[in-house]
């Protein structure tokens, strides 16, 4: 299989809310909208695309509609510092605190109106016992 695009598509009952949320803290914009489906796509990397589809829609298969999976979008951003006291700022609920991990991260974790965790980070140096782990 050749791959040619990937994107996670968060299934909700608020379609327009959820997109709205990821606009305004996260700076994608609108690509494709419906009552039903939204193609959202970053304003800094056209390669970064995320979708926000009714959980309820019958394009999901019905053993599927309206089930919540828990579920983590990592970001890797160039200033995490800045992110969590722009995003802490903005009063988005901070689940993780900014912390600096011993496998290479620095980061924080907060939630969308789902409850879809968001780890935000920046890669930093590992600690000795990490770094061998890394293959490459």
């Amino acid at each position: 299989m050749k791959i040619t695009s990937y994107y996670p598509v968060i299934m909700t009952a608020d379609v327009q809310g959820t997109a709205e949320f990821w606009q305004k803290h996260f700076r994608f914009a609108p690509r494709f909208t419906s009552d039903w489906y939204v193609h959202l796509q970053s304003e800094v990397n056209e390669n970064v695309n995320l979708a926000i589809l009714d959980g309820s829609h019958e394009t999901i298969p019905a053993s599927a509609r309206g089930r919540t999976n828990a579920l983590i979008l990592n970001f890797e951003v160039e200033n995490v510092d800045g992110e969590y006291e722009r995003l802490k700022g903005a009063g988005l609920p901070m689940l993780l605190e900014l912390k600096d991990e011993p496998f290479g991260q620095r980061h924080f974790i907060t939630a969308d109106p789902n409850g879809i965790l968001i780890d935000v980070i920046t890669p930093i140096e590992p600690s000795p016992e990490f770094a061998s782990q890394y293959l490459g």
